[in-house]
């Protein structure tokens, strides 16, 4: 078994999501972090005993609810990290279960906190994905439900964009979709050629 891993990621509002929908468009095979805490914090979920018992309010019909859990969060500073020292083996056992399945080629893993949490380690190369400030503000303010102060308390848990640009292997601004796409068909064609 011999692929490239490749680690994408970026601040919330810069296109990673997008981004990662355009890698599987070309038939890359991509794990997204958000989506196996979706599936430990889901009925029958691996992760749903031990949150519950962090956060017993949050257990809700025997699935974690996320709302209650970010409340809890906001509200108390020893939270987070306690929720994700419980959490991220379950995250990282997901990611190797993935990875198991997988054959040559390119693998992207879409992790929010690559950098953050040092899983670029794990990386044979990182793609960022970033946007000017303004559009970031703009994007994120967009999303339903999100306020400023939010918006604020998100960015201030991410590394700085300055930071993960001098780190990662990788660049893309999102400025267009069609622009995004072809980046990312070049960046496939070109690390298929023997370059990570």
């Amino acid at each position: 078994m011999t692929f490239l891993r490749l680690g994408l990621t970026g601040s919330i509002g810069m296109g990673k999501s997008t981004t990662a929908a355009l890698f599987a468009a070309e038939d890359i095979p991509v794990w997204d972090a958000d989506a196996a805490v979706h599936r430990l914090y889901a009925p029958g979920g691996l992760a749903v005993g031990v949150v519950a018992d962090l956060c017993p309010v949050a257990l809700d019909h025997g699935s974690i609810d996320r709302t209650i859990l970010r409340e809890w969060i906001k509200s108390d500073p020893s939270a987070l990290p306690r929720l994700e020292a419980v959490v991220h083996p379950f995250v990282a056992a997901d990611r190797a279960a993935f990875s198991d399945q997988q054959a040559d080629g390119i693998v992207v893993f879409d992790i929010p906190l690559l950098f953050e949490k040092g899983t670029e380690a794990e990386m044979d190369a990182t793609l960022l994905v970033t946007a000017p400030p303004a559009i970031q503000r703009q994007r994120v303010l967009s999303r339903p439900g999100m306020t400023a102060e939010q918006f604020a308390l998100i960015l201030s848990r991410q590394m700085p964009d300055a930071e993960k640009r001098a780190r990662a292997t990788h660049i893309v601004e999102t400025l267009s979709i069609d622009q995004t796409r072809s980046y990312v068909q070049a960046l496939i064609a070109h690390l298929r050629s023997g370059y990570a």
